[in-house]
Order: structure tokens, then sequence, then C-alpha cells
């Protein structure tokens, strides 16, 4: 059978020593993973199975050193009360230890320095029977300890500080930094540490309220009463907090307000006479949360100008600042996207070989393009237009269902040796949570109705939840249309998600700001050549939430995009806008390189397999702009100018030959410009003209005369 997609693997705790004069008296606690024929409720404790499993990753970092270890015990890292699975890790045993006043000590194992325990195993037992029981210590008499601040990451630390430096001598900051990044946790340590008396937290999602106020007492919870939250959700409106505030000259608040409500208001050019106090307060920080959204248009530039004062500071936060990213210079910009990530996930093993890995929940992508117009083997015009394939009558039927039908058929046949994700049962049950995006709301219903009746969906059980929602919804029902739609899907899933399978279709719900921890795969069926890249990587991206269950981790999670010359194009972007400013083609490629090795690219062609790798990727792009130049007879003036298309000058020779052969339509503008790249330059040359690029009245553009 061919090994495509990973099941989940089972986590374990163990614990060694090393019987030696200068480690007597301490034991090593840690944690691996096992993937075997055995699911997490069949491994006893301290069985063959977790034994070589521990072994196995014990070796990892002492045999190179030459060290004689003893493994003294194994156990899964998870325990069962009734139905319920509670898992914990090597961390939350050693914080117990600690709390008990057990010291750490680092010995030196191959270079690096380790974290090690003075106890003995039955301790170690102890402090997981202590975890199981819901205590902080050992022993039960004892007071458990009073909450911890936030131990941040690297990573986290740095975005923090930087930000304390911008805001001493500027007045904004982005931060570009990728979904679970911890940007909440983190935006509010900067609160903390400027003293900002008025803070505004200003969103497009109003659902994510909730994990701003949980996020906000883990950060505040030692502020002795000095620090309050306010938002219309949580009752405490904005006149209770701002009355707190001048009560006591340390008194301070935090203010979570919404968008869609601000836009509203008379002082930004909207139609009600409301928020009037909010837009008069002097802020001393402005948070904005998912900066990409709702923030360009007219109202939303008013009011984010109608609430900075003179001395405010503004913070954005997004995964995707496609569109904001130029407001920035490079000293305004803490970056960290999922290649940071899995670098920093992949490093910390290396650096820190068996203590807690903080990134080892975080699962790694894999995206897998098909050719739905060579699945078809006919109508391959709609290839790269899922709103023709799936396109609706008056009926509500698909007047393609023929294809349709094929296409479900296709991703099911049962075939071991299948490429596609529900094709036997082992895919089945790696992908028994998955989000399917399709177009709109009447494909949505349309495409429902077939998955019910269909042999392996509907009547195998899978519970299709389609959150596309109705036609004509307004502006006021939405926010209230999203939470039911979340509430509708955890139903569906319920606190059981190995008891149950499910589709979720969706045209737009439930791809920002929430988290599906049971998602494993995300199937686009959606969007076009032209889809932007900030709105395919929100979606993509929710399935790599963690998810930790039934004593398995998800490890790996999964795209299947079936417009693939939209997913290339797409990641060939990514790689662009996150190569910093003023640097050469090459750190593009160089960029792109990392990412596909850190999420792999596969390219299916019937039964064959291709990884796609950063050079052949750039290749299909140019590839695929110059086809679809050709197929549209030069109608599209807005590709010559895009960025993704760099051509040289064998490129351009042929390209202008091209448009001249073709001729001119009507439709097409009289002036199209390509942006030339390299032209033979060195590094030094090219990024000087990248520079001169950034100013408007100097580019330097070929004109391409036509006819």
């Amino acid at each position: 059978m061919v090994e495509t997609f990973k099941m989940p693997t089972s986590r374990l705790i163990y614990v060694f020593r090393i019987n030696d004069p200068e480690h007597k008296g301490a034991v090593k606690i840690g944690e691996a993973t096992y993937q075997g024929e055995l699911w997490p409720n069949q491994l006893a404790h301290d069985c063959k199975e977790l034994r070589q499993a521990a072994h196995g990753r014990i070796k990892q970092y002492t045999q190179t050193a030459g060290i004689k270890y003893e493994l003294v015990w194994a156990t899964p890292s998870f325990f069962i009360e009734g139905n319920t699975y509670t898992h914990f890790n090597d961390k939350a045993i050693h914080q117990v230890l600690k709390n008990s006043g057990i010291k750490a000590r680092n010995f030196d194992i191959a270079g690096k320095a380790i974290e090690w325990f003075e106890c003995d195993p039955p301790t170690v037992i102890k402090a997981i029977e202590a975890i199981k029981a819901g205590r902080k210590t050992l022993n039960p008499e004892d007071i458990d300890p009073a909450q911890q601040p936030i131990d941040f990451r690297p990573e986290q630390l740095e975005a923090i500080e930087m930000a304390y430096k911008q805001f001493k001598k500027g007045s904004k900051m982005l931060w570009n930094a990728k979904m679970r990044f911890g940007k909440t946790l983190s935006a509010l340590e900067v609160v903390k540490r400027m003293q900002f008396k008025r803070t505004l937290i200003l969103t497009h999602r109003p659902v994510v309220n909730e994990s701003w106020f949980d996020d906000f007492n883990k950060i505040f919870f030692d502020s002795g009463g000095r620090w309050i939250y306010g938002s219309k959700a949580a009752k405490i409106d904005f006149d209770e907090v701002e009355a707190f505030a001048k009560k006591a000259e340390p008194n301070s608040y935090v203010y979570f307000a919404s968008m869609q409500d601000l836009r509203g208001s008379s002082k930004a050019g909207g139609k009600f006479d409301k928020n009037n106090a909010l837009f008069e307060t002097e802020w001393d920080f402005i948070i904005v949360d998912e900066a990409h959204e709702g923030t360009q248009t007219v109202l939303g530039k008013n009011v984010l100008e109608e609430l900075k004062k003179k001395k405010t500071k503004v913070l954005h936060l997004s995964g995707t600042p496609f569109n904001i990213q130029d407001e920035f210079e490079e000293e305004e910009t803490f970056s960290w996207d999922y290649i940071d990530e899995q670098k920093a996930k992949k490093q910390w093993e290396i650096d820190h070989p068996g203590d807690y890995n903080p990134y080892g929940t975080l699962p790694a992508m894999n995206i897998y393009t098909y050719d739905l117009g060579k699945l078809m083997n006919q109508h391959k015009e709609v290839a790269f237009n899922f709103r023709e394939f799936f396109r609706t009558d008056e009926g509500g039927k698909f007047v393609h269902e023929d294809y349709v039908l094929r296409f479900l058929d296709l991703l099911t046949k049962n075939d071991r040796e299948s490429l596609y994700p529900f094709s036997n049962d082992r895919f089945r049950n790696i992908f028994r949570h998955t989000l399917w995006m399709v177009p709109g709301v009447r494909e949505a219903a349309a495409l429902e109705k077939l998955l019910i009746d269909h042999d392996e969906f509907g009547a195998k059980g899978v519970q299709i939840v389609n959150v596309a929602g109705d036609m004509g919804v307004t502006d006021d029902d939405e926010e209230r249309r999203y939470n039911n739609a979340l509430q509708k899907l955890n139903d569906a899933i319920t606190d059981n998600p190995f008891a149950t399978r499910t589709i979720t279709l969706s045209c737009g719900r439930l791809t920002t700001g929430v988290s599906v921890k049971p998602w494993t795969g995300v199937l686009m069926l959606a969007g076009t050549f032209n889809t932007a890249a900030s709105a395919y990587m929100q979606t993509i991206f929710r399935v790599q939430t963690p998810f930790e269950f039934g004593g398995l981790v998800k490890d790996n999670c999964y795209v299947f995009d079936f417009a693939p010359d939209r997913t290339l194009t797409v990641l060939a972007e990514v790689a662009r806008v996150n190569t910093k400013p003023g640097k050469a083609d090459s750190e593009q490629k160089e960029r792109l390189g990392e990412f596909l090795n850190y999420c792999s690219v596969i390219a299916l062609d019937g039964s064959h397999m291709n990884k796609i790798d950063a050079k052949d990727l750039m290749e299909r792009v140019k590839k695929v702009y110059i086809e679809r130049v050709v197929r549209s007879g030069f109608e599209d003036g807005g590709l010559y100018n895009d960025e993704l298309l760099k051509l040289d000058a064998v490129d351009v020779d042929e390209f202008n030959r091209i448009g001249k052969a073709i001729g001119r339509t009507k439709a097409q503008k009289g002036t199209t410009e390509i942006d030339v790249n390299k032209q033979g330059l060195t590094d030094e040359e090219y990024k000087k003209a990248e520079e001169a690029k950034k100013k408007p009245k100097r580019n330097v553009l070929l004109k391409m005369k036509q006819p």
C-alpha cells in the first residue's frame, strides 16, 4: 500500500537513570512517540511496545556519547475518567516536582544541557498520580501554589521586546505572525510591560472575545485588581471601565470592541449616532486583531483614524497581512511564519534533546494537488473554475451533476493503492473530520444532498454539516450565525471525535478566528486562479490546530487542492511577501525552498506522485501565467504587472511575439506592462533595482506596444 497519509501518533512518558556517581539519585523524565498497530488504550504501562519506543528516543541523544542508561519506566501520557481522555506531558510532571520542592539539575549529555530531577522513579509515579487527581503538588495536604506567569517562547519574547523598543520611539507596528503564534497573549504582555492605561482591542471577529478575556486573566492574574477587562459581550460596558480607570491613578483597562459596530457610528461615516465616548477617548494603545480584515475599506480606515490620537500606539496583528504589509517599514515589522515554526520545532530537538518541546504539538502541513480537468477527462475548461463545475440550476441541482458524482466516486473508490483521501478504511480513519470549501451557498446545499445520499459518506454515517449559510443573510445576523455554525459543528463531532465522522461545507465561515481541533484535512473546492493568498492561507491553516485525543496526537494535517495552478501561485506569492524588503530574487527562491522542505507539495497525476521543489514550482508558475495569457487573448491586463511573473529577456521576446501574433481584443487595455526580473543583473544590481522600484515615478517597466 502506498504510504501517503500518516496516522496520528501516541505519546508516552519515560523515566531513565544513569548508574554512575555523577547521576546518582537523579532521573530523567522525557516524552517519546509510538506509532504501531495498537491503539493507545491497548497499551499497558511499561509494556514492550512503549519500552521499545522509549529506547529509540533515548538512544537518539545518548548513543553518540557512549552512555549506558537504565530505562526504568514507560507509560502512556494520558488517563481516562469515564469517557474522557486527559493528556499530560513531561513538562507537567516537571512542574509538579518543582512545586513540591524537588530540585532540577542540568547534566551534560552529548554536549547538551538536559534537565534532570533529584528524585527516584516512585516519586515520578506519584507526580503523575497528582496530575490525575488535579493537584499541582505531590502531597494532598499541600496548598497548591499560585498561578504562574506565562513562560513565553523565544520568538514571543522577541516580538514583545521589539514592540517595547518600537513604541518608545514610534507609533505603529505589525506582527506578521502565523496562526497559533500566541499573538493574543504576547500583545497583552506588551500592554502590561508598557503599563498602558487605556487599551482598545479592535477586531473584525467579535467571536474571539472569549479567548481574549481568557488570555487577559492569564496575563493580569497578579495585578491586584488594578486591571479590568470590558466588552459588550461580557456585560461590562465602556462607561464602566472608564469609570474604573478614573477611580484611582494605577487603575487601567482593556476594552474589546467590534469593527462592525464602530463602522456603523456616525463619527466614522456610518448611519448611527453611537460609540461617541469611545471615539473621544485618549487611547494609549490600540490592538488591531486580524488587521487584514475590514480595515482597508473607507469606513474601516475612518474608524482607525478617528480612534487614534496624538500619543496613541497601534499594534496590528495578522497571520496573512498581504494587503497591509507595504504600510510598514522593516523595523516596524516582526515576522514569524510556518517555516520559522517548523525550523524551531526541529532545532529544539537538537538543542534540547529529551526535554519538553514547546513546538512539539504543532502539526506539519502537507499539500496534495490534483488536476480536476484530467480526472474528468472532459470539460477541461472547468479545471480552474469551481463555480462552473458546481453551478446549480433554478431548482438547486448541479448542472454538471454527473461529473460531481464522478468526482465523489473518485475520492472514495475503494482501493488500497489509491492516493485519494477517502479511498480505504485507513485513510477514512485519518480524515474522520474534514473541511470542504465550496463556491457558495447554493453549491453547498446541492453538494450536501449528494453527500447525504452517497454510499461512502451519508450512507456510512458521515454527518454533513453545512455552515455555508442561507441566501440573503444580513450583516446584523452574521455574528449570531457564525456562533451557531461552530456550535452546530461541535455538536456533530461530539466529545468523542473518534466515534463520529463529519464533513463541514463552508464558503467562508469558520475559516478565520476559530479552531476546530479534530479537522485533519481541508478540500479546496472553491476559488479561482486569482484567489487571494491571504484568504487561501487563512483557510488551509485551520487544520493545523494542535489536537490530542484518546492518547493520539495529530502530527500531520493535509490540504487537497483540485486547482494545481492556483496552489502554486499562492505559495509563490507567500514566499515573495515573506522575503525581507530589499533582498534579491535569490532569497525569495531560497525561502520558497524552505517552505517546501517543511510543507511537502505533492502533485498527483493518475497514480504517479511528484514532489515539487522550488525550481520546479517557479517554472510551473511562469508557464501557468503565459498559458493563461494565450488562452485569454491578452484580455487580462492585470497580470502583466503581477509581481509573480518574473520574465528574463528571452521570455520577454517570446511574450511580445505571441502578443503580436494574437493581436489585441476590444477588452484589452491599450498599454500593458511586464515587470521584468533580473535581465542578467547581479544580486547587488538587482537589489538596487528593487530599491528604485519603491519610488513610484521611477519604476522601470517594459512597455509592450500593441499592434
